[in-house]
């Protein structure tokens, strides 16, 4: 009588282990065509995305070479405006905090480039020495523009009359 128990107690544990491997199988097949299909939804979105993308760079590529570049850029000599390179630089403290500047400069007459590089080495030596804290909030980036606008008048002599800032990002 314990032979028979014995007997009939094997084939239970290989039909358990069969239907938790057979179970595994069923999920693991019901895993892979659901993520097939969500793909499928998910696939067009992208692949419209990036023809769209190529699209758009072909059309500013073919308006550059008719000359047609959509608006016509702000920073001009014939409007007296001369768009600095931007200035990109790390805070005096915290010191792993960065800054990129972009910054155009409104001349009074002919725009002049040598002067428009020192004003742009004198903004990088300022941002330089600023810190995080004197920079947060509208109120920081007010007094920064004003110190800004202030270092830019004592260089100019009065050539330049106003520091526009095309961005400000803080890192």
């Amino acid at each position: 009588m314990a032979e028979t128990e014995a007997a009939e107690g094997q084939p239970k544990k290989k039909s358990a282990a069969m239907m938790t491997i057979a179970g595994l199988a069923i999920l693991t097949l019901l895993g892979a065509g659901g993520g097939w299909v969500v793909g499928g939804l998910v696939a067009p979105n992208i692949l419209g995305a990036e023809q769209a993308e190529q699209a758009k760079k072909a059309k500013d590529e073919a308006a550059q070479k008719e000359g047609e570049a959509g608006l016509p850029h702000v920073s001009t000599e014939a409007n007296n405006v001369v768009q600095l390179e931007p200035i990109t630089s790390n805070l005096a403290y915290p010191s792993e905090n960065w800054v990129r500047l972009e910054v155009a400069l409104l001349f009074n007459g002919p725009p002049d480039v040598k002067l428009a590089e020192d004003i742009h080495q004198d903004i990088l030596a300022y941002v330089r020495t600023v810190s995080l804290q004197q920079i947060e909030g509208p109120r920081g980036f007010e007094y920064l523009k004003d110190d800004i606008q202030e270092r830019v008048d004592l260089r100019a002599q009065g050539r330049v009359s106003k520091v526009m800032f095309r961005t400000f990002v803080v890192e």
